[in-house]
């Protein structure tokens, strides 16, 4: 058996209507060394998740009931659990609509088990890479080892992936990030598609416009380039 991610076993939860392809996801995630349960139903899924703490989600995109994005969406609305969909839809569009939504990766039937495997250890590997733990871009706080964040004080609910693109903007405010290159800090691969950047930056913009108080830290676009953090 392999040695999960941090060496602690991850409890994650499959909801796939398709019971052969839940059997195998299941099957390579438990021989990973993780923890997983299996729910085959959109309804039955949500109360489970309101029930129990799962590190991580795989969801099919098209269930009986709620489907993926549903259950993403409500996900969101709660918490920040990493969430891997998996859907035999391929158009680009309907992919950045569940990163709109809130997933944190997307992988496309038929897909390779193996690759699930390391898209879910991506998700799942928390240990911040070299430099400071602590951050500090204006009124805004990236605390690497607790992966939390903080814009004067109040507590920015972030996604992982959303964790990685602040994170990145944070080591250099003002420094323009070209969207390939953050891309390639999200902790879920993502065929290099540069549009995920840009739902998941308007995702940060709507968080931040939310907070108590107007943050003077704000991620400004630069037509062409990408997009850099601003503190004044």
């Amino acid at each position: 058996m392999t040695q999960p991610v941090g060496g602690t076993a991850a409890r994650i939860l499959i909801v796939e209507d398709d019971r052969r392809t839940a059997d195998v996801i299941a099957l390579y995630l438990r021989h990973a060394g993780h923890k997983v349960f299996v729910e085959h139903e959109g309804v039955t899924a949500l109360a489970r998740i309101a029930a129990e703490r799962f590190d991580l989600l795989v969801l099919d995109r098209m269930l009986p009931g709620h489907d993926g994005l549903a259950i993403c969406r409500a996900v969101r609305e709660t918490g920040a659990t990493p969430v891997m969909m998996v859907t035999a839809r391929t158009l680009e569009e309907e992919r950045l609509e569940g990163f709109d939504v809130g997933a944190d990766d997307y992988l496309t039937k038929p897909f390779s088990p193996r690759e699930l495997v390391a898209r879910v250890q991506a998700l799942l590997r928390r240990a911040p890479p070299g430099g400071d733990d602590v951050l500090v871009a204006g009124d805004l706080v990236v605390d690497r080892g607790a992966r939390t964040i903080t814009v004067a004080g109040a507590v920015l609910e972030v996604t992982p992936s959303e964790f990685a693109i602040l994170e990145a903007l944070a080591e250099r405010p003002g420094k323009v990030w070209a969207r390939g290159t953050l891309v390639e800090r999200l902790p879920g691969e993502h065929d290099a598609l540069d549009r995920t950047i840009d739902v998941h930056v308007r995702n940060l913009r709507r968080k931040l416009s939310q907070l108590p108080a107007p943050p003077r830290a704000r991620i400004e676009t630069v037509l062409g380039a990408g997009y850099r953090l601003a503190t004044t």
